[in-house]
């Protein structure tokens, strides 16, 4: 017998939830049950990821501390997770058994909520615990409480072992008429993949880049028809050009609405501003049509955009500060 256990509190020293885990499993142990702990807080970044470790569980017990409001943030997500990613079918098979305490109040609610959820998702529901602690001493201290805790894990482990029944509930047939409109027919495999793929943040980022790629790609293809205006912005920037002596640098301007890049390569008293690849650029900026034409009207300067986040750089920031001084659109 394999009992997973979900911990979604903050791993304070003298958080109760702690201390009732700790006996519940040496409990279980003697039981001879495997028992396998899941804190969430330090694994918050591959949450997404462990409904994929159910497969083996024959039980879970679900943690949780009440410092506030409500069953906490991880444990939520761990919830959500297991909705969107988590099987179905083996979590139908599933014993749950909520634990709940409070330093505050609400946890009575707060496990009534660990129940329907578990029952919404389709699992099995087990007796839980749950009480206010404001003190976790006073709780080590008890010979009754921790008698309640030790029968409460007895009672976990004669549930799982005997494969006790439970009564149908409006919580399941909630989760059947719920999931008609937006079930999506994954295999588990399939799902196990989908969970991998949502926590790794290099999968998500190429994603993203290929989807501006063919967003671009299409752009082009709709307009390329229209003839482009290679005209825009380039007496802007020429008429407030302000020479520095000994300054020589090329940018290259990629404006997302425009098919090409808008070079400006000055070089002292000299300057070339054109569309188009042909150049040596030092540095290069990626902004939209709206930022640029902040840009250049003069409400906003260059260095102002980058530390707002409405443009990206690549290159020497120096030279994007020089530019703010060889490109005065704000002077009168």
């Amino acid at each position: 017998m394999q009992i997973n256990i979900y911990y979604g509190g903050r791993g304070l020293m003298d958080d109760p939830t702690l201390f009732v885990l700790n006996k519940m499993k040496e409990v279980l142990e003697e039981l001879r049950v495997t028992v396998e702990v899941f804190y969430l807080y330090e694994q918050k970044n591959s949450i997404p990821t462990l409904p994929q470790t159910l497969k083996n569980a024959d039980g879970v017990i679900l943690a949780t501390t009440l410092e506030w409001y409500g069953i906490g943030g991880y444990m939520q997500q761990f919830l959500d997770a297991c909705w969107l990613y988590g099987d179905k079918e083996k979590i139908s098979k599933i014993y749950m058994c909520p634990i709940v305490m409070s330093t505050t109040y609400g946890e009575q609610e707060g496990k009534l909520n660990l129940a329907t959820a578990w029952e919404i998702l389709g699992g099995l529901p087990c007796s839980g615990l749950c009480g206010y602690i404001a003190d976790t001493s006073l709780l080590e201290q008890n010979g009754d409480y921790i008698r309640i805790i030790e029968k409460n894990a007895e009672n976990l482990y004669r549930t799982i072992n005997q494969k006790m029944p439970c009564l149908p509930a409006s919580n399941q047939a909630v989760k059947q008429k719920v999931a008609i409109t937006k079930s999506v027919n994954f295999t588990p495999q399939e799902s196990e993949q989908l969970s991998q793929y949502v926590s790794d943040d290099t999968y998500v980022q190429r994603q993203k880049e290929d989807i501006q790629e063919l967003a671009s790609l299409f752009r082009d293809m709709m307009g390329s028809s229209e003839k482009e205006d290679t005209t825009e912005f380039v007496e802007e920037i020429r008429q407030h050009f302000i020479p520095q002596q000994g300054f020589a640098a090329g940018f290259k301007v990629v404006i997302e609405e425009k098919k090409q890049p808008l070079m400006i390569l000055i070089d002292g008293a000299s300057l070339d501003c054109h569309y188009g690849e042909s150049g040596r650029a030092d540095v290069e900026i990626q902004l939209d049509r709206a930022s640029f034409a902040d840009i250049v009207s003069g409400k906003t300067d260059f260095q102002t955009s980058f530390m707002a986040g409405d443009m990206k750089m690549k290159g020497d920031f120096k030279l994007l500060r020089s530019l703010d001084l060889v490109l005065q659109f704000g002077a009168n």
